[in-house]
């Protein structure tokens, strides 16, 4: 049994509350914004401290959790 949209009963909001006005062309993506920090603006050297730096925090955890 196959409703069209008028007979719907209920009221339906098209308004999705984002809070800011759409400045874009619907069928385009939203515009880029500054990113405040980015893993890809950092060097190798940083990005290979981070991660053993990481790691050395998450296998503390794991030395802890089997004491």
């Amino acid at each position: 049994m196959a409703h069209s949209h008028a007979s719907h009963a209920h009221p339906h909001a098209h308004d999705h509350g984002h809070g800011h006005p759409h400045n874009h062309d619907p069928a385009a993506p939203h515009p880029a914004q500054a990113a405040q920090w980015s893993i890809l603006r950092m060097t190798l050297a940083a990005r290979l401290t981070g991660a053993m730096a990481l790691s050395a925090g998450l296998w503390a955890i794991v030395w802890l959790a089997m004491k």
